[in-house]
């Protein structure tokens, strides 16, 4: 049986070795240098494309940004979609306590970007991407980034008096979160990513008062199509994380489809080259089309 880091760690050689893609446009949605969304236009068919919304991973940490997605990005629009990919701010890039790894999320910047972001995209859409149909809009994540599409997608049932909470459900045709850091509780239990996941929230002291309004397990049931990709064999949010968001969904009266692959880690969700990259494009094609 090959060992989980050293299947891992080849995984992310295969996806971030790819070459850089340059988008087809870039808009601001803030005044901050990562305030900002590349556009990927669809590479065929005719007419008005459907348009993914991708929020890239990186543990809300500095040191990844929405660049290692571009491929990912490009991939999809050679699949006819309009893709959307979103830079917000992450955490400093300043070892934390002990010196392990550079802090993970800014809190609130990390979530005031993801709202503001998605809140802009329809006119920036509009502007730099006029083959893109914001009607027919899914979000996609992976990772940190699954965490932060699930919660875009449940603003509207974000705790009273939440900053970010939508008045309705946002438009959209549903949620396709791969491995996502989906459920705070077993994340944390796990250790998933060194501790990322009180980090993004400030720290223990305010970790329970945030956590109710961004754990996504805790904003349920949120009536968006929601689906999970998941690879059975992920070292870096194991499988165990996606059963229990699942779980909870369940237990809230709501269905989420988990879709479990089988010999497939992290990376390869989001690797062109990788066959479970062709199975995202899949479950993405059955919420937009």
């Amino acid at each position: 049986m090959p060992d989980p880091a050293a299947r891992e760690a080849a995984e992310q050689a295969s996806a971030f070795s790819h070459p850089a893609v340059p988008p087809d446009a870039t808009a601001a949605y803030g005044e901050h240098p990562d305030q900002v969304v590349d556009f990927y236009a669809p590479r065929t068919g005719a007419g008005r494309a459907p348009l993914v919304v991708a929020l890239h991973g990186g543990a809300w940490r500095a040191p990844f940004d929405r660049l290692h997605l571009g491929p990912f990005a490009d991939f999809l629009a050679r699949r006819g979609f309009a893709v959307a990919n979103v830079e917000y701010r992450r955490g400093p890039g300043l070892p934390h306590q002990g010196g392990a790894a550079p802090v993970a999320g800014r809190w609130p910047e990390t979530f005031a970007d993801v709202a503001a972001a998605l809140d802009a995209l329809p006119e920036l859409a509009a502007a730099h991407l006029p083959s893109a149909d914001p009607h027919r809009m899914v979000l996609t994540g992976h990772s940190a980034g699954g965490q932060l599409a699930l919660w875009a997608a449940a603003r509207h049932v974000l705790p009273a008096g939440s900053p970010w909470r939508l008045p309705e459900a946002p438009a959209l045709r549903g949620v396709v979160a791969l491995a996502p850091i989906a459920h705070f509780e077993r994340a944390r239990e796990l250790d998933v990513c060194g501790g990322a996941v009180t980090q993004l929230l400030g720290g223990e002291e305010a970790y329970e008062e945030r956590a109710a309004g961004t754990d996504p397990a805790r904003l349920l049931p949120t009536g968006i199509a929601t689906a999970v990709v998941q690879g059975r064999e992920d070292f870096t949010v194991p499988a165990e994380v996606a059963d229990a968001f699942v779980e909870a969904a369940a237990k809230a009266g709501e269905t989420v489809g988990l879709t479990l692959l089988e010999d497939v880690g992290h990376f390869a969700l989001i690797d062109p080259a990788a066959d479970a990259c062709a199975v995202v494009a899949e479950e993405l094609a059955q919420l937009a089309f």
